[in-house]
């Protein structure tokens, strides 16, 4: 038997991997990520101006959904659909929208190798918030607090009425006087923002008073903490917590969408993977090795030169296999779940540490199988269905001689929620296409990969 706990769950070549599961309104609904960054733009910056500012804004959406993927995963699902998360509204996609999270696609923000916290804000009034002020256990040096001459948001003034208060902060499980007479600023953040207020005698976290109001009064009264208060009028600046990339700023800024993600994230890092690691590169034209530890890793590309040469297909040149120094890293930068041991998109080969998977007893059969997907895909005729591809590489790395089985779906394939599915529909098209074989014979069944199937197969 094949080692299929360890097998690599891999797509077609140039076929996304990274999907996100959002709960919208009743339902759950699982969309590929720059669908969903589509869906998040039309929700969060449709009326934005600039294109540059929502290339911006999609690099940011993109990046805080794979820094953030799970959020809600006790419910079931990784995000809502509300600003709790990322605001989305899938209904009202248009073709500018989509075609900037395409443009756009697998860009992401990095800082020590791992996707930056990409917060946004509304309107950060003038100057931006540091973020260890919102969220104190956040290390992010590329969210320290600035001027933002982009932004000139108009002021606003909220006359409070104090029962309403009073109210609306205990319905939010918060303390108030029962007759409450005043409010006072009692300590400021490094922005000038209110962090600690003061009603009458009890004090309250001045981020916790605005969610509570906004919660039950609405967001448009209190809406930044970036205000003056004299008794009871409110008179502030700016709207949302301030941290990060400045909508209003971005689309006023007249600039490409690296210079504004260079001015609201400084320090942070534009790219397509886990940038600030330092690679090694072993190996020639034929197959190179991208390391960060060559001295450790250096088997893994005599491994792949010999299974190459065993290979039944012919050699494909120009192969990059990158290993990532541990799981985070390889997680981050594919997108894929601890239990998928690589990806290979067209001729690169992304994988876990070699140190893990030779500790399992599956390094070997990993790289194996990748270059197998590598050769099948550089051949693989257009249209040629995903379970026949997969199952082809699964074929060659061992047969599995069973009958043939209903052939598993792209959706069952690809899908990467659930290990034990995922590795049934890979069973699946390893038995179909063993059978084609056992049928036909072994060479039919090679040429159809150039020549896609037959009518009798399809």
């Amino acid at each position: 038997m094949a080692r299929w706990p360890a097998l690599i769950l891999l797509l077609a070549a140039g076929a996304s991997a990274q999907t996100v599961k959002v709960r919208v309104g009743n339902a759950t609904r699982e969309l590929a990520l720059e669908q969903y960054v589509a869906g998040v733009l039309t929700g969060e910056s449709s009326i934005f101006q600039s294109r540059e500012a929502l290339k911006a804004m999609a690099v940011a959406a993109r990046t805080y959904a794979v820094r953030l993927r799970g959020r809600h995963k006790p419910e079931g699902f990784d995000f809502c659909s509300t600003t709790h998360c990322q605001r989305v509204d899938l209904d009202a996609v248009t073709s500018r929208l989509q075609g900037v999270a395409d443009e756009t696609a697998g860009e992401m923000l990095w800082f020590q190798g791992k996707p930056a916290f990409a917060c946004y804000t509304r309107d950060c009034g003038g100057r931006s918030e540091d973020a260890a002020a919102v969220w104190p256990e956040l290390a992010a040096p590329y969210l320290k607090s600035h001027e933002d001459p982009y932004c000139a948001g108009a002021p606003w003034q909220w006359s409070a009425d104090p029962m309403k208060v009073v109210d609306a902060l205990r319905r939010a499980g918060l303390r108030a006087p029962a007759g409450l007479t005043q409010i006072a600023i009692i300590e400021r953040t490094a922005s000038d923002r209110a962090r600690t207020l003061s009603l009458d005698s009890v004090r309250i976290d001045a981020g916790a008073f605005r969610f509570a109001i906004g919660r039950e009064l609405g967001w448009n009264l209190v809406r930044s903490d970036a205000y003056e208060v004299r008794g009871l009028v409110f008179t502030g600046r700016g709207s949302g917590h301030g941290v990060g990339l400045c909508q209003l700023g971005a689309d006023r800024m007249g600039r490409p969408y690296r210079d504004i993600l260079a001015f609201y994230y400084p320090g942070a890092v534009l790219g397509l993977t886990a940038s600030g690691l330092s690679w090694t590169r072993l190996g020639g034209e034929g197959i190179s090795l991208m390391t960060t530890r060559p001295n450790e890793d250096r088997g893994v590309l005599e491994i792949a030169e010999r299974v190459a040469g065993s290979s039944p297909l012919p050699r494909v040149q120009g192969i990059e296999i990158r290993i990532y120094p541990d799981l985070d890293w390889f997680r981050n930068a594919t997108g894929e779940p601890g239990w998928v041991a690589a990806r290979t998109d067209g001729r690169r080969i992304q994988m876990q540490p070699a140190s893990a998977l030779r500790t399992r007893g599956v390094l070997e059969s990993t790289v194996r199988h990748e270059l197998l997907h590598v050769t099948i895909e550089a051949q693989a005729a257009q249209g040629l269905p995903a379970w026949f591809r997969e199952g082809l590489a699964g074929y060659l790395e061992h047969p599995l001689h069973s009958g043939a089985p209903p052939r598993p779906s792209d959706a069952d394939l690809r899908q990467r929620m659930d290990p034990d599915k995922a590795r049934r529909a890979y069973r699946d098209a390893t038995r179909a296409v063993t059978s084609l074989v056992e049928r036909h014979g072994e060479g039919v069944v090679l040429g159809w990969l150039r020549t896609g199937l037959p009518p009798i197969v399809r």
